[in-house]
């Protein structure tokens, strides 16, 4: 489609009819715009559907109640919010160009979708190191990592979302809602200084990325010297089974691990890398919408990798969507038949 079929696939009325200082609506009827709005409604469905999954899986089974599900269960809280309340608001702007929600709405909006991403890095980063503690200190974890102290540092990493947005907002005054940018009534466009990017990118990227990175690369050179260390003892001895098992654990982890820092890094390079070609970033902007929604997609995906691997997670799905957990006692469901929940 060229430019003037685009064109010709907008209609151009006003956001307020009754209101002389009303913005132009555009409203894009295209079948490229169609397209983009289905599979994006399918991403938000999908991102509430699986975290909420997630969520009553782990509050409802007793079994599941262990530090690194808690993790998981704080991961999954941040994603199923921005599932429902911002990607709804964002796909309302790829059908009409006008916002209807008012100055207030334009404010807060942003800063909530800043909290529950800041949240949701907070608990990739807990995540990491608690996988850290368990595989390179595993006769101490039990008691270094409970469930009241992992319960402190969730509530620990929410607050400091929401005392560094709070900063934010202090220090930049575009996000004021005397500072936001209306040209008339039904626009809404947020503009970000170049120095919050900057610092942005160092809290909300560079740091937790690091971190991040470094402690999953120490787990899988721990979990190879211990697969290397397996198969020394396994050659030994007459039977090589052994060596497959531990081989077989080796590359499973291996690709987890590799999956989890992929997915991360894909979906938040592009978003910053945008951000610093501009002296600010406008969040109407092209780059800004589509990378923005980059980020956003990791919030459908992060369940994926942190519990439709695990087996405990299917089954729990199973009692859910078979409505078996409303039967008495079904939160003391077995979960893990072959094996001690660790």
């Amino acid at each position: 489609m060229n430019y003037t079929e685009y064109r010709q696939n907008i209609t151009v009325q006003y956001c307020f009819p009754d209101n002389n200082s009303s913005c132009r609506k555009e409203i894009y009827t295209g079948p490229m715009n169609i397209f983009l709005l289905v599979f994006l409604l399918c991403i938000s469905v999908c991102t509430v559907v699986l975290n909420l999954l997630v969520i009553i899986s782990i509050s409802h089974f007793k079994q599941l109640h262990t530090p690194t599900n808690l993790l998981i269960l704080s991961l999954a809280v941040a994603d199923l919010l921005l599932g429902l309340i911002f990607m709804p608001v964002k796909m309302m702007r790829l059908i009409d160009s006008c916002w209807y929600l008012g100055k207030m709405a334009c404010c807060v909006l942003p800063v909530i979708n800043a909290v529950l991403s800041s949240a949701s890095l907070c608990s990739l980063v807990f995540i990491a190191a608690d996988r850290y503690i368990a595989v390179c200190d595993p006769l101490l974890y039990s008691t270094r990592v409970t469930v009241c102290k992992t319960s402190l540092f969730i509530i620990l990493g929410w607050s400091l979302s929401l005392f560094y947005i709070t900063m934010c907002l202090y220090f930049n005054d575009h996000f004021l809602p005397s500072q936001i940018s209306t040209r008339c009534e039904g626009e809404c466009i947020v503009i970000i200084t170049y120095y919050w990017v900057i610092i942005d990118l160092v809290v909300s990227f560079v740091v937790p990325c690091s971190v991040i990175l470094i402690l999953y690369s120490v787990i899988f050179n721990v979990a190879r010297r211990q697969a290397k260390a397996i198969r020394v003892v396994k050659n030994a001895a007459p039977n090589k089974q052994g060596i497959e098992v531990s081989s077989s654990s080796e590359t499973k982890a291996a690709k987890k691990l590799g999956t989890v820092i992929f997915v991360y890094l894909a979906c938040w390079i592009p978003f910053y890398l945008s951000s610093l070609s501009t002296d600010s970033l406008i969040s109407v902007s092209v780059i800004y919408a589509v990378f923005s929604w980059l980020v956003l997609i990791n919030s459908s995906v992060n369940p994926l990798i942190y519990a439709i691997f695990y087996p405990w997670f299917r089954k729990s799905v199973c009692y859910i969507v078979t409505c078996r957990i409303f039967q008495s006692s079904s939160s003391r469901l077995n979960l893990f038949p072959k094996q001690t929940p660790r």
